[in-house]
């Protein structure tokens, strides 16, 4: 199925990755990876450690000629996130990802396509198994559950590491250098609800928003691109003044880093405004097209008569809450950088809202280079949804990552990147969570760096690899291999 992903290059990590592309990995569900990775450490007969969360650390000798240098870690996370078209069938627990070969892209069949980070594992298992490549000690820690809490990360035992030099493999622009990025937290809103009869008269509706991008809330919170918790709130705000709308479901976005793509309501419509209600939705789809014209060029909002069996709604003092809490809801960026030019600081997004047993589920997720303003954008949601009679709780969240002005290995990776390419590579923070400031926070003195191939639609079934760059990412990494400092 995936034999197209071996006749590209470099074939040492195409190789791995078509082996990782096999293997079922949700974030939270990653032990079938565990015990991957457990059987390919022992088919090399490299020593392991499995933490008790699930983390892998590989220990790997020098090569000959190189035992006089200091210990690098190489270091991404083994699981990724599952997103799929809403007409794709596919079970992430049980089917592998199957590759698609477009141009100059490598892409999945309507999934993700778990390059993120299954590359970057692939890059690390490679250099482990080329015997060509030239390397002082290792150690690889492959962690679990980046994608929904870096739980991996933040369970990862101090005492298992020694080396103080970190390459994160889990970058997603070739020719960058990350030597920092945003902290970020969690908050999670209930809004309880009662079920009552549906009014008399009323006829069930299914209302839809789709054809979005998505993406990632960190990489791509400010590309302008439309956000279907939002749009199907618009939607459902207006038609309760003007239908009498009544709402019995409604089930948006899926991941807390990813912006929602698709939502759907069922809803009830007076029979005698249904006609008039078609029309408004079509009207809606017009308006959001003009708007998101540029960004979303695909947007689509459609209504049709429900086949539901439901005969109930949620009732009215909750839909007013509820409707209200979304639509004022902050969504985007919050702040710009005052120090770096057209860098985010601080953005939130809302990223799935969910009808479980009893109260809707609302998850948002917060982001900020500033401690303070993560805080106060988390307070700013708080505050939206106190205000709409909800509970709402705050993740503990994860630190950020504080630039080293001073880093000798990124002095290192600048050296030989300008010596292979003939070129300086970028060099900058990011607005993305990356373990390593959960890493630096853990443990003291660590020295690091990100970097990977170019990825595009993270967090979507868009999901895509830029083919020629994963050479250019593999030849990066063993050059900073090569050129690692003397103890």
């Amino acid at each position: 199925m995936n034999e197209v992903v071996l006749t590209l290059k470099p074939e040492c990590v195409w190789k791995e990755f078509q082996g990782i592309m096999g293997v079922p990995r949700p974030s939270k569900r990653e032990e079938k990876m565990v015990a991957y990775l457990e059987k390919w450490a022992k088919d090399h007969k490299i020593d392991y450690k499995k933490e008790p969360c699930g983390n892998i650390i590989m220990t790997v000798p020098a090569t000959p000629g190189m035992e006089d240098r200091q210990t690098i870690i190489l270091q991404a996370h083994m699981d990724m996130v599952c997103e799929k078209n809403g007409d794709k069938v596919h079970d992430f627990d049980k089917d592998p990802i199957e590759a698609v070969l477009k141009g100059e892209w490598l892409h999945a069949n309507g999934t993700t396509l778990g390059a993120d980070d299954g590359i970057g594992v692939a890059a690390a298992l490679a250099v482990i198994a080329d015997k060509n490549v030239k390397h002082g000690p290792l150690e690889c820690i492959f962690t679990v559950d980046e994608e929904t809490g870096l739980t991996g990360a933040e369970k990862l035992d101090p005492k298992d590491i020694t080396g103080r030099i970190l390459l994160n493999l889990d970058n997603e622009e070739e020719g960058e250098i990350c030597i920092g990025c945003a902290g970020g937290m969690d908050t999670i809103v209930k809004i309880f609800y009662k079920l009552e009869n549906a009014p008399e008269g009323y006829v069930p509706y299914e209302v839809k928003v789709s054809g979005l991008k998505g993406g990632h809330s960190g990489d791509d919170i400010n590309k302008n691109l439309a956000n279907a918790n939002k749009l199907l709130t618009r939607v459902l705000w207006q038609s309760t003044n003007d239908f009498d709308l009544r709402i019995y479901d409604i089930q948006g976005g899926n991941l807390r880093n990813a912006i929602a793509r698709e939502a759907t309501a069922v809803v009830f419509i007076p029979e005698d405004l249904t006609e008039a209600f078609e029309k408004f939705v079509a009207t809606m789809e017009k308006n959001f097209q003009n708007e998101y014209h540029i960004a979303e060029p695909t947007i689509s909002v459609k209504t049709w008569k429900s086949d539901t069996t439901a005969d109930v709604v949620i009732d009215e003092m909750t839909q007013f809450d509820l409707l209200n809490g979304l639509l004022t809801c902050p969504h985007g960026v919050v702040e710009m950088s005052q120090t770096i030019p057209n860098f985010v600081e601080t953005s939130t997004n809302l990223a799935s809202v969910k009808k479980k047993e009893g109260y809707f589920f609302i998850q948002t997720s917060q982001r900020s280079s500033i401690e303070s303003a993560k805080e106060y954008v988390a307070q700013m949601v708080e505050a939206c949804f106190n205000l709409a009679n909800a509970e709402v709780k705050h993740t503990d969240g994860y630190p950020g990552w504080t630039p080293n002005p001073d880093s000798a290995i990124c002095a290192i990776a600048e050296k030989v990147y300008k010596k292979r390419f003939g070129k300086e590579p970028k060099v900058k923070a990011i607005h993305a969570g990356l373990e390593c400031g959960l890493i630096g926070d853990k443990i003291a003195g660590m020295d690091m760096i990100s970097f990977g191939p170019t990825l595009r639609g993270v967090h979507s079934p868009d999901e895509r690899i830029e083919i020629a760059t994963v050479q250019k990412f593999w030849d990066f990494l063993c050059d900073i291999l090569l050129e690692a400092p003397k103890c």
